[in-house]
């Protein structure tokens, strides 16, 4: 039987979107997202990081700067949970790059999906932009949340949520 993941975006859901993150003493988790990584993991689902990192590229940090604050974030979940992220893919590059990675294209969510043989339709993506759930459906994966309290245009999620808590309580309903 195939694996299946949890993908899920960092800034503006794994943690507060500050612009640019990458050092941990700026860190701070978003509100329920503990629930929710607790959720899918006790269900066996991977969970695997796709995150847009252009502040690379632009000079803005350095690779060893979102290396570091990616090592202080695992910490962090492993202190408050047992584990962490099983997997983390980011883009560097800037939107004129045209990379096949950077979101919305589906690059890092098919290297996710080849690398650890899993199921698509039976993974969830979990985001805060449209380009999220574009990288999702190109991807054929099952399930898309996002998270934001605004409708927006493009691809259509599965579920829209305004908070962690509200993903949580329809969590509870899907088991």
């Amino acid at each position: 039987m195939l694996k299946k993941a949890l993908f899920l975006d960092r800034d503006g859901v794994l943690n507060i979107d500050t612009g640019y993150l990458y050092e941990p003493k700026d860190w701070r988790f978003m509100p329920g997202i503990f629930e929710v990584l607790r959720w899918f993991k006790e269900r066996d689902f991977l969970l695997l990081l796709v995150t847009n990192q252009s502040g690379i590229h632009r000079g803005y940090y350095t690779m060893s700067d979102f290396i570091e604050v990616s090592l202080f974030m695992q910490r962090e979940l492993k202190r408050e949970l047992g584990f962490g992220l099983d997997q983390i893919y980011f883009c560097p590059h800037t939107p004129k790059e045209e990379c096949s990675c950077r979101k919305p294209l589906s690059g890092m969510i098919l290297q996710g999906i080849k690398e650890f043989d899993l199921s698509a339709s039976d993974s969830w993506l979990l985001g805060d932009k449209s380009s999220d759930i574009k990288a999702a459906k190109g991807a054929g994966i099952g399930h898309s949340v996002l998270l934001s309290a605004l409708e927006e245009e493009g691809e259509k999620p599965t579920f829209r949520v305004d908070s962690l808590s509200c993903l949580s309580q329809i969590l509870q309903n899907h088991s």
